[in-house]
């Protein structure tokens, strides 16, 4: 039962009956996606969190953990303990698809219980956007014009990948909308980026192609911490300004 499995999907969201496909796909032998759209969709997003939420509180055993990105669910797990646990007729991904197959059936399309709104502070002054001049000149706009629009939007967390607690957001002011830069620079840890619709938080220093327009001094990522991620899928978020002292005193 390689290869995927495309069906056809009916939800209600906010009264509205929504068709799409999906598809269920094995990467490799010890994981299952189940796959929505390649697309940015919080209704999408919304769906993949509800299916996670119910497979952890209906855990099967072997069950190792599950992956909310834009619009798709991966769900990682033991074959061995799946086999002995369960002996499935068919293959052991055909049986987790099942499972994927329940979660949908079993949930609802509608926005899951979030934590309390996030608020990030960014210092958005020259040295921290080294990207904010030129994308405010692209766009014909202030400087303070693309900082007002980008703090003045409650941002969903859609997912957390590239690097350990690297935060995928969106969607930007199409008004501030810009493509990434078509070759990677180096970023400090802390910065704030815009690539096409998204925003982001580069948690470490890496090399990237977001177009960086402020940084915060907050710690995203700490891996001596109890909870080393500091945003998750479904969190909103908003960014407000602060001064370079600010930045300062908050690294003390």
């Amino acid at each position: 039962m390689y290869g995927y499995v495309l069906k056809k999907l009916t939800s209600i969201i906010s009264s509205q009956q929504l068709t799409n496909q999906f598809k269920i796909f094995p990467l490799g032998d010890s994981a299952v996606t189940f796959d929505m759209g390649n697309t940015i969709s919080e209704a999408l997003n919304q769906k993949a969190l509800a299916m996670q939420h119910w497979l952890l509180a209906h855990p099967f055993e072997g069950l190792k953990d599950c992956l909310v990105a834009y619009s798709s669910l991966t769900v990682l797990y033991n074959p061995v303990l799946i086999k002995k646990y369960y002996n499935p007729a068919n293959t052991i991904f055909a049986w987790v698809a099942d499972q994927l197959q329940q979660a949908f059936d079993k949930t609802v399309q509608t926005r899951q219980p979030a934590r309390e709104l996030i608020k990030i502070p960014v210092c958005y002054e020259a040295g921290y956007g080294p990207d904010l001049a030129a994308l405010a000149t692209e766009k014909q706009l202030t400087e303070q014009d693309v900082v007002t629009i980008h703090t003045g939007t409650i941002y969903n967390v859609y997912m957390i990948g590239f690097l350990p607690g690297f935060s995928y957001m969106g969607e930007v002011n199409e008004s501030i909308a810009i493509p990434r830069k078509q070759t990677p620079t180096p970023v400090m840890a802390g910065s704030v980026g815009i690539a096409g619709s998204q925003t982001g938080i580069y948690p470490l220093n890496s090399p990237g192609g977001w177009q960086i327009v402020g940084r915060t001094p907050l710690r995203l990522f700490d891996p001596f911490e109890p909870e080393p991620v500091k945003l998750q899928a479904g969190d909103r978020v908003q960014f407000y300004a602060i001064t370079k002292r600010e930045f300062e005193e908050y690294s003390l």
